[in-house]
C-alpha cells in the first residue's frame, strides 16, 4: 500500500541513516587482540562483556564513553597479567576513536530524505544514546536540515514513543517509525500503536536484535534499504 498523503515519519539515526555499529565492532576487535586471553574464545569473551554491558546500560546508558567503561571492566575481570595503568588508557583509546570517525551515510539516505520532504511528509529524527555524542553526529551529518525535530532519549521503549506522540500531537494512524532495530525501533513503536518500517542492517548491534512482534496487516513494512521508502510514501 502506498501512502501519498502526508505522513509523519519518525526516523532512527545510527545504522539507519549512517554507519555506527561497525566502529564499535572495530574497537571490540582491537580489545580482543589486546586482551589476548589464553583460554577463552572470542565468543566466550563477548558473552561476558555483554553481561557487563547489559548491567551497566541500566545505570549509565549508551555511547562510546560507556562502551569504554564496559571494556575496562571486562579487561579487569579477565586479564591474565598485572594491570599497568597504561593498559586502561589504551583501552579507553579504542573507544575514543569511535567518536572521531567520519559520518558515513548509508546508500541513498540523503536523496530519499529529500524526496520525502518534497512530498510534504513530516520528518522527526528519534535516537537514543549519550545526548552530546548523538547531537555531534547529527551536527556533523549532512541531513539534519531535513528534520523538523531531533529527539534524543535514554531508551526507546513504548512509553518513550507514547510521550513523543503526545508532545507533538501526532496521529498514530499516519505515523511511522523507520529503523533497523527490532528492539528499539520496530517493536516498541508497534506496541505504542504506531506503524513501522523495518530497514535491516547487516551489522546491527547484537543486543538490538530480536524477533519482530506480530502485527495487524498493513502496519509493518520490511524493505531492503532506505531508498525503498519511496515505494511506500
Amino acid at each position: 500500500m502506498r501512502h501519498d498523503d502526508p505522513q509523519t515519519l519518525i526516523i532512527d539515526a545510527d545504522d539507519t541513516l549512517w554507519e555506527n555499529n561497525i566502529y564499535f565492532e572495530q574497537a571490540w576487535d582491537d580489545f580482543l587482540d589486546f586482551l589476548n586471553h589464553s583460554a577463552l574464545s572470542h565468543q566466550e569473551t563477548r558473552t561476558i562483556f555483554d553481561e557487563i554491558e547489559i548491567a551497566n546500560i541500566k545505570v549509565h546508558g549508551y555511547g562510546a564513553q560507556n562502551f569504554a567503561r564496559n571494556m575496562v571492566q571486562c579487561y579487569q575481570r579477565l586479564v591474565e597479567r598485572l594491570i599497568d595503568p597504561t593498559d586502561l588508557n589504551c583501552i579507553m583509546g579504542f573507544a575514543d576513536r569511535i567518536l572521531h570517525q567520519p559520518i558515513e551515510m548509508l546508500e541513498g539516505v540523503e536523496e530519499t530524505l529529500a524526496y520525502l520532504l518534497e512530498r510534504n511528509h513530516d520528518l522527526i529524527l528519534f535516537t537514543k544514546g549519550h545526548p552530546e555524542e548523538q547531537r555531534l553526529k547529527i551536527d556533523r551529518s549532512p541531513v539534519g536540515r531535513y528534520f523538523r525535530e531531533f529527539e534524543i532519549v535514554r531508551e526507546k521503549d513504548a512509553p518513550a514513543y507514547r510521550e513523543l506522540v503526545d508532545r507533538f500531537k501526532l496521529n498514530p494512524e499516519i505515523t511511522w517509525m523507520i529503523g533497523n532495530s527490532p528492539k528499539s525501533d520496530i517493536n516498541p513503536a508497534l506496541e505504542a500503536g504506531l506503524n513501522a518500517v523495518f530497514v535491516p542492517h547487516a551489522r546491527t548491534w547484537t543486543l538490538e536484535n530480536t524477533d519482530l512482534r506480530p502485527v495487524r496487516p498493513g502496519t509493518l513494512h520490511i524493505v531492503e534499504n532506505f531508498s525503498d521508502l519511496s515505494k511506500y510514501f
